[in-house]
């Protein structure tokens, strides 16, 4: 089978067409192998051989855009057992096949019934087949073949990141790269001239030009000036065809700025300057403003500004103002007009940032001259000192003189000066001030311990012109006297154990005097000596403004005396010295062996709660009275009783409890709980003693042997159902408690009661290592050891 092609048939093509059928004799061989794919015929079986290829074929081309009125021929297919009667009939499957492209199943000739865009899709892989019309039987097996969209130039070049907005420095050297444009052109690129690109340069010379090939945009002028123009507006075109006649072209719009570098030197407008500055202008305060031009601007503009010389160099200084790169003048020390009426500066302006490629465009900096006029004013009166520090004696008279300020009219007339206090604060009230010679007194008593520093405002004004006024601070000092005498720090909380040793420090104690340290820094303790010796506790002065609190024998018992007062003397070092007496309670408490207290005196702190000692007296007498008539109430209810020991060693507790207010007696007698206590005891049938019953209860006989096995809770319960069927049972619940101790230990009792009376040999000293449980313990035979061996 043969495919041709007809396309040759525009002129435009002709020799399109000889190349490609040239090119398709060519390389025939390499196309079927690559393109073309032989199938088996449905039911033939597979054969090992060479088949023999029926398709003689080629690649078709299609022109895009094509705007004729009729379809547009593509090519023909054709087989060789197509013998021109109509028998075969051909068919065409694939990519636009029956829509795009349409053949004749006659003659197999293919036509396009649709414009192609190859910028869309450049190919389209199709299959082609011949069958026999009679059989439907394929006469070949099926091929494969490729319609291209031959590229037409239909597509300009296009700046797709344009317009640009770029920068280069000013004074660059000519051919300076700038920026690198790029156009792209959606025809192929590989057919002929339609994607193939050439730059121009439509406006912007001749200050700038264009690689036609790279689109490399440069600078063409030396030394570009910014300060001549800033801005410069260039338009770059691309045209495909290689820039030939017929070509499409597209353009952008490159807006380059040139940068500032530092290549202008600053430059002050004049070169003398002139300034009034009055007398009374402020120290610190700025009087003045100078300025030098620069071309340049940001950081290349930034300048420093140096006075360099001249005789007013120690009075003024100059900074710059880093916003509008002014210099601005500042008064170091105050004018006087009286003194020096004008002054001479030389001021410099230099850039801080040179560029020294352009140094020979230099010196970046100017210097200008500045003359300042003093201007004479009338001035207010001027203090001796710009503060005064005064000092007085606490206690002092009122009227006493504290100290004297001074201030005089600095201008020539000298006019006279009076004085005054501002009264803006209270302390102002507290002194008094001379008019005409300046002396401070006091107004009242002053106490250091109160007050020890006064603040206040002095002022003075001329007599002529009382509107100028000056103020000085004036700061008193209240100097101490030895007037307060020292006393405790703080109020002690002294304890002594009741197991203290000879000479154990059982407190320190500190004093405070109000006074500064030059009248009470050393402290002097003692005891006071118009009292007896004290045989209980004595002092210790450390000397170092503390003393210690030591006792003076062995052992102190709350039962004996319980609070001890120790008067003690306090004296400070002042001249002259003073001295105050001060009284510390020391309480009497058990502590531990390592010394921790574990209980104190109760009256001790009933004491420190307030109550007087006839209040205790009364709560003691209350306490009594009320322990006799307890012990009153129990010896008569125990007279009315029966006794309930049963035997001499049977020494028990009958206890019981009630929860409700009825029976008295009477319920305890109700029931008797021997036999619930010893089971063994309950031999014969006990009868209640409150109610006399109706019936008399058949008596219970057991023998001794059941007895003394009978389980207690099945006694109880035994009991219990009794009680339940008792016709004469009281209608109230009486609740019983017992508690059986078991029988008897053969060992015998281990009470002390029966023990002897002569003491033991044996030492109790391993008890105070058994644990806090038998702390007492040990303490007692601890004491009892003691009192023996005294």
């Amino acid at each position: 089978m043969r495919i041709t092609s007809t396309s040759c048939i525009c002129p435009v093509l002709v020799c399109l067409c000889f190349v490609q059928r040239c090119y398709g004799a060519a390389h025939h061989g390499s196309i079927k192998v690559t393109r073309n794919q032989t199938k088996h015929i449905e039911g033939e079986t597979e054969v090992h051989h060479r088949p023999k290829r029926g398709w003689v074929w080629n690649q078709f081309f299609v022109l895009e855009e094509h705007m004729g009125p009729d379809p547009q021929y593509v090519g023909k297919l054709h087989s060789n057992s197509d013998k021109g009667d109509g028998s075969v009939k051909y068919i065409l499957t694939g990519e636009g096949a029956g829509t795009i492209f349409i053949i004749d199943d006659t003659t197999g000739d293919i036509h396009s019934t649709k414009s192609l865009d190859r910028e869309q899709k450049t190919h389209y892989v199709l299959h082609a087949q011949a069958i026999d019309r009679r059989t439907n039987k394929p006469l070949e097996p099926e091929s494969e073949f490729i319609i291209k969209v031959q590229d037409i130039n239909d597509n300009a070049p296009k700046f797709t990141d344009g317009p640009y907005i770029v920068t280069v420095p000013e004074m660059s050297e000519m051919g300076t790269s700038v920026l690198q444009v790029t156009a792209t052109d959606a025809d192929d690129p590989t057919y002929g001239n339609s994607a193939r690109v050439v730059y121009s340069i439509l406006q912007g010379q001749p200050y700038f030009s264009v690689d036609p090939k790279t689109g490399v945009i440069r600078t063409a002028l030396h030394n570009m000036d910014r300060e001549a123009r800033e801005h410069y507006s260039v338009v770059i075109q691309a045209k495909d065809m290689a820039g030939q006649v017929g070509g499409l072209s597209g353009s952008t719009t490159v807006n380059i700025t040139l940068t500032d570098v530092n290549d202008n030197p600053p430059r002050f407008p004049q070169k003398h300057y002139q300034l009034y500055v009055p007398e009374s202008a402020q120290v610190g305060s700025a009087v003045g403003k100078i300025k030098a031009n620069d071309a340049d601007t940001g950081s290349n503009a930034d300048m420093k500004y140096t006075i360099i010389n001249g005789d007013g160099s120690g009075v003024f200084s100059i900074s710059t103002d880093k916003e509008t790169r002014e210099g601005i003048l500042s008064l170091k020390k105050p004018l006087n007009y009286e003194k020096k009426k004008s002054y001479t500066l030389n001021i410099e302006g230099a850039n801080t940032h040179l560029d020294f490629r352009f140094s020979h465009l230099g010196p970046f900096k100017d210097v200008t001259m500045l003359k300042v006029i003093v201007g004479d004013v009338d001035e207010p009166p001027l203090f001796s000192m710009p503060s005064y520090v005064m000092e007085v004696y606490e206690n002092a008279k009122i009227g006493t003189a504290v100290g004297t300020v001074t201030a005089q009219d600095p201008d020539t007339a000298n006019s006279l000066v009076r004085y005054f206090i501002d009264h803006n604060t209270e302390e102002d009230r507290y002194f008094t001030i001379d008019a005409s010679t300046g002396t401070i007194k006091t107004a009242k008593i002053f106490d250091r311990e109160e007050t020890p520093w006064y603040n206040i405002t002095v002022a003075a004004s001329e007599i002529d012109n009382p509107g100028l006024v000056s103020h000085v601070p004036v700061g008193v000092r209240i100097l101490d006297v030895n007037d307060n005498p020292p006393e405790l720090a703080r109020e002690y909380d002294v304890v002594v154990c009741e197991n203290a040793k000879p000479g154990q420090v059982i407190q320190t104690i500190t004093a405070t005097d109000k006074d500064n340290s030059a009248n009470g820094a050393r402290f002097h303790f003692s005891l006071d000596e118009g009292l007896s010796l004290n045989p209980n506790f004595t002092l210790r002065d450390n000397e170092d403004n503390t003393a210690s609190i030591l006792t003076r024998r062995r052992r102190y018992s709350r039962t004996t005396q319980d609070i001890y007062h120790l008067p003690v003397l306090i004296s400070d070092g002042g001249v002259p010295p003073l001295s105050s007496s001060s009284t510390l309670t020391i309480r009497v408490c058990v502590c531990e062996r390592d010394g921790r207290v574990r209980t104190c005196h109760a009256e001790a702190f009933l004491s420190s709660a307030g109550l007087s000692t006839g209040a205790l007296i009364a709560i003691l007498l209350c306490v009594v009275i009320l322990l006799a008539i307890v012990v009153l109430f129990i010896t008569l209810r125990r007279s009315k009783k029966e006794p309930l020991i049963i035997s001499e060693e049977d020494v028990r507790e009958n206890v019981v409890t009630y929860d409700d207010e009825g029976g008295g007696e009477e319920d305890t007698e109700a029931f008797d709980i021997t036999a619930l206590r010893n089971p063994s005891a309950a031999e014969e049938l006990k009868y209640r003693r409150d109610v006399r019953p109706e019936v008399k209860p058949v008596p219970r006989h057991h023998p001794s042997s059941s007895l003394d096995s009978i389980d207690v809770q099945e006694f109880i319960k035994q009991r219990l159902a009794e009680a339940d069927l008792d016709p004469s049972v009281p209608p109230y619940d009486s609740l019983q408690t017992y508690a059986y101790e078991g029988h008897r230990s053969e060992a015998g009792s281990i009470s002390s009661l029966d023990s002897a009376t002569t003491h033991s040999d044996q030492d109790y000293n391993y008890l105070g290592d058994w644990g806090p449980e038998f702390k007492k313990l040990a303490e007692l035979y601890g004491e009892i050891e003691s009192e023996r061996t005294t």
